[in-house]
């Protein structure tokens, strides 16, 4: 990371590199954004990725609140749900366990970094703030986490905002980051004299699917296509041009401008005169990423790649297992829409063995009863609720009293008819 040339532009590529894959070339880069232009790939990977960085990146964010003490004006749950959106530093993150993952009986250095806040306004007059500064990262043990390493783009009072961040850049692991210019952090709460707040947070491990704390991004602008030739997106206007009444995007002079248009009926897009294509794609993504500042926004699209490939490789591995022990994967994937042979013609089902109604079948997987299946005995069985009790279909005895074809009904008399 410290070799980085951070002024690059991108590669240029000739036309037999450029169509041997996905190619990322950076726009603007600093400690908070990230702005690329993904090209040469396809719209539904371009999407996965997006997808990948905003929910399937793992950080550390605090997940439990354990309070001792408070006597601010803020209730606990308000203040739980502040501090889990605390930015922490993910550090590390790779090496740290999933709950979910760990051998521990509750919580431990492998999966877990404990923070402390104990502060109290005794003698001051006006309102004590509390920062995200005065969360003190211990370990489990009650040991208190340092930082010995350097940092590259540190100065005497926190970091640089003018370069680029980078991992090394970072606290150690669970230590909430200060980026603002006097190290404060984010603000969580005001205290006024005499009042105090003491509670201890537990940080772990998590991906934004499970909860949006855990998101290493603010936001993600995602374009494609800006002269809108694929007719993709529908532009309202008042007028017969609608490229005259929308302005182009800032991303449009990065493509082909388009020509004057034949006539002044632009339809539903501004792609003016020009022919349409039915079978264009798009290839090039414009892509502008904010990040939080748990992690560098680079590493942002480094990791949001690594995990797709993870998740890819996943399933990769497992169609070839099937493939290695002789299995069909074509026929993996058709048993996902028809049931297979080992059903047995839609009689027993995967709930232990019971039959359907349906194709012939009488019994179910709810305690044996019968039911009024197609085909299978006389219309009108017992049910599965009680044995024995008749059911209503097509005329029989209902289950609410008995009785033979035409009987009682469950109101004590016979029809009418």
């Amino acid at each position: 990371m410290d070799d980085y040339d951070y002024n690059h532009s991108g590669y240029h590529l000739d036309d037999d590199a450029a169509d041997s894959g996905p190619r990322v070339n950076i726009r603007d880069f600093n400690n908070t954004t990230i702005d690329f232009i993904l090209s040469h790939t396809t719209l539904a990977l371009a999407n996965s990725i997006r997808r990948t960085m905003l929910a399937e990146i793992p950080t550390v964010a605090i997940d439990l609140v354990e309070i001792e003490s408070n006597t601010s004006v803020l209730a606990d749950e308000f203040l739980a749900h502040r501090l889990g959106l605390v930015p922490l530093s993910t550090r590390g993150v790779e090496e740290m366990l999933y709950t979910r993952d760990c051998d521990c009986d509750e919580f431990c250095d492998n999966c877990a970094v404990i923070l402390r806040l104990d502060v109290a306004n005794r003698n001051l007059d006006h309102n004590l703030k509390v920062f995200a500064r005065d969360l003190v990262a211990q370990r489990v043990d009650g040991q208190a986490i340092h930082d010995p390493r350097p940092r590259r783009n540190s100065t005497a009072n926190g970091y640089n905002p003018a370069a680029p961040a980078t991992i090394e850049d970072l606290p150690p692991r669970g230590v909430p980051v200060m980026l603002d210019e006097k190290r404060q952090g984010a603000l969580i709460c005001q205290l006024r004299k005499g009042q105090e707040l003491k509670l201890r947070c537990i940080v772990k491990k998590g991906i934004a699917k499970e909860h949006a704390k855990w998101a290493p991004t603010a936001a993600i602008g995602f374009e494609y296509d800006p002269h809108n030739k694929l007719r993709h997106t529908q532009l309202w206007h008042e007028g017969n041009d609608a490229r005259a009444e929308w302005p182009e995007s800032k991303n449009a002079g990065w493509e082909e401008p388009l020509p004057a248009p034949e006539d002044h009926v632009m339809g539903g897009g501004a792609a003016g005169g020009v022919p349409f294509d039915y079978e264009a794609e798009p290839s090039q993504f414009y892509v502008s990423l904010e990040g939080t500042g748990v992690m560098p926004p680079d590493a942002v699209l480094h990791s949001g790649i690594r995990t797709l490939q993870l998740k890819l490789g996943g399933v990769i591995q497992q169609l070839s297992a099937l493939t290695d022990s002789g299995h069909d994967t074509t026929a993996v994937v058709n048993t996902m829409d028809s049931p297979g042979p080992e059903v047995g013609n839609g009689e027993h089902t995967a709930y232990g063995g019971g039959r359907t109604p349906g194709y012939g079948g009488q019994q179910t997987a709810y305690g044996g009863g019968m039911t009024p299946g197609y085909g299978g005995g006389p219309v009108g069985q017992g049910t599965a609720y009680g044995g024995g009790g008749q059911t209503p279909a097509y005329g029989a005895g209902s289950a609410y009293g008995g009785g033979g074809l035409g009987g009682a009904t469950p109101y004590g008399s016979r029809p009418g008819y």
